[in-house]
């Protein structure tokens, strides 16, 4: 199975991390986060969040899943990605979470293009529907 570890400005993570639990009925194992506070040197959490991916990658690799690109949290993701093994996403939000929680026994490419779907899918104009 493939772990997920969430690093994201503040107590959002977790609190994605409680929202999914609470969704789903259940911790999901292999499930982490890391949170990123204004005064955090993100190169000083490096370590830490290499830690913290030991923790939730079993032999299968990892997805970190972050909140806005270009931001300390994402530049701090973007020191642990290794193509095909470690890989990440920006935009994190709930139904990206779940997507990826159901899809992680199923490959890292399935994972990937699932979770991005997850996400984008899950924004829309509710007057629509």
């Amino acid at each position: 199975m493939i772990g997920i570890l969430l690093i994201t400005h503040g107590s959002y993570g977790e609190a994605l991390v409680q929202n999914a639990c609470h969704v789903l009925n259940k911790r999901p194992i292999q499930l982490n986060q890391l949170g990123v506070s204004a005064q955090d040197d993100p190169l000083d959490l490096l370590p830490l969040a290499r830690e913290m991916l030991k923790l939730v990658d079993n032999g299968k690799g990892a997805l970190v899943l972050t909140d806005i690109f270009g931001a300390s949290p994402a530049n701090l993701a973007m020191k642990l990605l290794v193509p095909g093994r470690i890989e990440g996403i920006a935009g994190v939000n709930l139904p990206m979470l779940l997507r990826a929680l159901n899809y992680r026994e199923k490959g890292m490419d399935i994972l990937l293009t699932r979770a991005v779907a997850g996400g984008r899918d899950g924004v829309f104009n509710m007057q629509d529907h």
